[in-house]
């Protein structure tokens, strides 16, 4: 929006075209969600308090989280207002990518914002019925892919590229649409697993976007890609103001939901977190580097499909509870080092992912 309004005054004064640089944005997405976040997360939190909003807790997790109890949960809307308000502020509107991005993250949020309601609002501890749940999230992933694959305009937007190996890349053709519905479906649970302790989903997924970010950029320029060897995709440049957006209002919310939290994200944002940063993935086509920078966000979906299949199989539990972080905690490692601990993971996987911009 901001963008148009720029390009308008160009006509009068050259400096506005200043905005034309995608950095730039990238900075201004970042800050502008920040500012949301940090300014309206304490108006979010009294609400919530005041008409008790509040986490229920498992009787069967670990002691320490008994005291978790009530406190205010489904602020992973504040999270969705900034990233949406940032991007349509400085975001370029006219870009296609950029709609598919932000539809998909409203629409995961929604599901989201649905079965916390349930659980928390109406009391009611199934939420939304998984396969309601389920259905709308691949509505959701199979739009996107049908999507992103019907207007794929060059060979290179509908291939799996295989990090770290140079000039090596599989043709998926239709089964794209697949590939595609299962990364930004498993991605979006992925992350919903991992929201289990305080700060412990939204410090990885703020690194993973500000990650993405660096590939959207170079993805995006031609010379850049180049250069580089990496998928060339027109427009996807333009992402790094929807990721910037991601970067700023995370750390806003981390404010809020650092250890001990004042706030959780819930369903609303971890479901829709997840799915935005698999859609930004397929855009750039790095679909098997953030498997390896979300590597937190794979060991606890892992964790919790061996610890199903191992006990509908043998009746006996490979860790002593599931999702992974719960087994540390009853490892008696404290919440704070779990998570710190998973943020370290997180940064090194990170930076193994950029490395495969170079190394080749």
């Amino acid at each position: 929006m901001l963008l148009l309004i720029a390009e308008y005054l160009t006509r009068f004064d050259s400096g506005f075209a200043v905005f034309q640089y995608l950095t730039l944005r990238g900075i201004l997405g970042v800050l502008t969600a920040l500012a949301i976040s940090v300014l309206l997360g304490p108006v979010m939190i009294r609400k919530l308090t005041h008409y008790q909003i509040g986490q229920a807790v498992r009787s069967d997790g670990p002691e320490s989280h008994l005291s978790k109890a009530g406190t205010p949960t489904m602020g992973g809307a504040l999270i969705l207002v900034a990233i949406a308000l940032s991007t349509l502020l400085w975001g370029d509107l006219s870009n296609r990518y950029v709609w598919v991005v932000l539809l998909v993250t409203l629409l995961f949020g929604a599901v989201g914002w649905v079965d916390d309601y349930r659980k928390v609002v109406e009391k009611n501890p199934r939420g939304l019925p998984a396969r309601w749940k389920y259905f709308w999230q691949s509505l959701g992933g199979l739009g996107a892919a049908l999507l992103l694959y019907f207007t794929a305009s060059t060979p290179v937007e509908t291939q799996l590229i295989v990090p770290f190996i140079k000039e090596v890349s599989l043709e998926l053709g239709p089964f794209f649409v697949v590939f595609t519905y299962f990364v930004i479906v498993g991605s979006s649970n992925a992350v919903n697993l991992t929201d289990g302790l305080d700060g412990l989903a939204i410090m990885p997924t703020v690194l993973v976007a500000g990650a993405l970010a660096i590939f959207c950029y170079l993805g995006g320029n031609a010379v850049f890609s180049d250069y580089l060897q990496i998928p060339y995709v027109a427009g996807a440049g333009e992402l790094i103001v929807f990721c910037g957006a991601i970067v700023g209002a995370g750390l806003g919310f981390l404010w809020f939901n650092t250890y001990p939290a004042q706030v959780f994200m819930g369903d609303v944002g971890a479901l829709a977190l997840g799915a935005a940063l698999g859609t930004i993935a397929v855009v750039v086509r790095q679909e098997l580097v953030l498997v390896i920078m979300g590597g937190v966000f794979v060991m606890e979906t892992v964790s919790v499909i061996l610890q199903v299949g191992s006990y509908k199989l043998t009746g006996r539990r490979i860790f002593r509870m599931a999702p992974l972080h719960h087994h540390f905690e009853l490892q008696g490692w404290p919440e704070p080092r779990v998570i710190v601990r998973f943020w370290i993971v997180t940064v090194i996987l990170v930076l193994i992912g950029l490395a495969s911009l170079k190394v080749r």
